[in-house]
């Protein structure tokens, strides 16, 4: 399974987004969306796992879930759009992790960039993507790409798509 990764697009979705994601299985965006015609964008392009941030409208809190727990060719998947990082989770995410943990741990908020092995929690993968629009400090505009194939993540990339704010490339 090829999976397209992105957060906080905050209503901007790069057009070179799609040449990047055009070999992706997924696509999985883990929260700031923007507004709902950047979601039907990435749904009639790729199938979309989707959850909520702190920005999207009522409407798309309504549609969307706070916390998606999936499967992905074996491994467990919890995205979720605010959690902090290893070791800085939030107290929300701490209580959760006394319960269970994930494979892989999602989320986005922050628009740091970071892929990080967390042995706290079973070697848990911990990964935010940083921040794929134009709104907030980030500087670079990214967003990843990996494959997930037999219990066991491959692959994996970061792509940059530019700096904020700056002008597509033609």
């Amino acid at each position: 399974m090829k999976i397209g990764l992105l957060s906080d697009t905050h209503s901007h979705l790069e057009p070179s987004l799609f040449d990047h994601f055009k070999d992706c299985d997924e696509l999985w965006h883990a929260g700031d969306i923007g507004d709902e015609a950047l979601l039907q964008k990435l749904q009639s392009f790729k199938p979309t796992k989707a959850i909520f941030g702190n920005i999207d409208s009522m409407k798309l809190q309504r549609s969307l879930p706070e916390d998606f727990w999936f499967e992905c060719e074996g491994l467990k998947i919890w995205m979720t759009h605010i959690g902090g990082a290893p070791p800085n989770y939030n107290p929300r995410i701490k209580k959760k992790f006394k319960e269970l943990v994930p494979d892989i741990f999602i989320c986005g908020h922050s628009h740091i960039l970071r892929v990080m092995r967390d042995p706290n929690y079973s070697n848990m993968l911990y990964i935010n993507p940083g921040a794929a629009g134009n709104h907030g400090f980030h500087h670079m505009k990214t967003i990843m790409r990996f494959d997930i194939e037999a219990k066991a993540i491959k692959n994996v990339e970061v792509i940059e798509l530019g700096k904020r704010g700056a002008l597509p490339k033609q």
